[in-house]
């Protein structure tokens, strides 16, 4: 603990910030055991390694031991770490960076922080490590399957600011999509729509019946033969809402393996040659900060 008795922040580990593990009313004769315990996601010999590797921290920025007395009220710091992570297929780009502010370009199946089998090439993590600052934060998500930009926010005490602007509708977003060309639809159009969790796959999400909690406005930019190109924006920011309000228009986006129809599970291997067609392309919006007006564009672009 610190004089103050805050706790001590940990330094990073190539780019990946410490997490916390705080320990609650029980038995445990050592720290192997609450830790293996508590999670069982990292086998108990995994941890056993890394506490021999001076991977897990005591609160005073000591090495912890496996053997030693594990107390209510303790708090445990460690990295996440995956000893062998799949390969991506694209390199994020750093758009923009001030003293407030960093809107990266992400591309497909890359996660905006740490998930599943991806911690070192997760965006947070390479950003963090590029920068050196431990304090980014993602101020909103995309989805892994979705490519384009992110913001993040480089001061903790900022993120408010920045997060209103979601909360008001402050933030213009502008996403484009590859689907199904039909001609017959009236375009541009607003869909909206409540939006809940699909009752039988949990990674899904379906229209129910109800107040609309969701709402995009759908405009065709151009189409090619039975393909079309899209502009969507969204109002609000329910997961999955593009992909099933484009699906409730006859409109499924290509590449997705979950809308209409589930061609895998959520933690299946995926096609990374085939990604979802779904680009968040630009955002627009005052820094609260600075009071400047803010315009970014994706560098990628869709293409029929």
């Amino acid at each position: 603990m610190t004089r103050s008795g805050r706790v001590a922040q940990m330094p990073m580990r190539d780019g990946v910030s410490a997490s916390v593990v705080a320990v609650p009313a029980g038995h445990w004769p050592h720290l192997l055991d609450f830790l293996a315990q508590r999670m069982p996601g990292i086998s108990r010999s995994e941890w056993a390694r890394r506490l021999d590797q001076g991977l897990v921290l005591q609160e005073s920025g000591q090495s912890a031991q496996a053997h030693q007395p594990c107390l209510a009220g303790q708090r445990y710091f460690y990295y996440r770490h995956v000893a062998d992570e799949p390969p991506l297929p694209g390199q994020a780009a750093v758009v923009f960076e001030d003293d407030h502010l960093l809107v990266a370009d992400k591309p497909h199946f890359m996660p905006v922080t740490p998930s599943g089998p991806y911690v070192q090439q997760c965006l947070l993590v390479q950003l963090k490590r590029l920068t050196g600052q431990a304090d980014l934060v993602p101020l909103h998500r995309i989805d892994r399957e979705t490519a384009g930009l992110v913001l993040f926010g480089k001061r903790l005490h900022e993120r408010d600011a920045y997060h209103a602007l979601f909360r008001e509708h402050a933030i213009h977003k502008t996403y484009h999509a590859v689907a199904l060309h039909r001609p017959e639809l009236t375009l541009p159009r607003v869909h909206t729509s409540r939006l809940a969790e699909d009752p039988v796959h949990f990674f899904k999400m379906c229209e129910v019946q109800g107040e609309p909690n969701s709402e995009t406005r759908i405009a065709l930019l151009r189409s090619e033969g039975g393909r079309a190109l899209y502009q969507l924006e969204p109002v609000s920011g329910k997961r999955h809402q593009l992909r099933v309000h484009m699906m409730a228009m006859g409109l499924a986006i290509e590449g997705d393996q979950f809308y209409p129809t589930v061609l895998r599970g959520p933690d299946e291997p995926e096609n990374l040659a085939q990604p979802l067609q779904l680009l968040a392309h630009s955002v627009q919006f005052t820094d609260p900060h600075t009071g400047q007006a803010r315009v970014f564009e994706s560098r990628q672009q869709l293409r029929l």
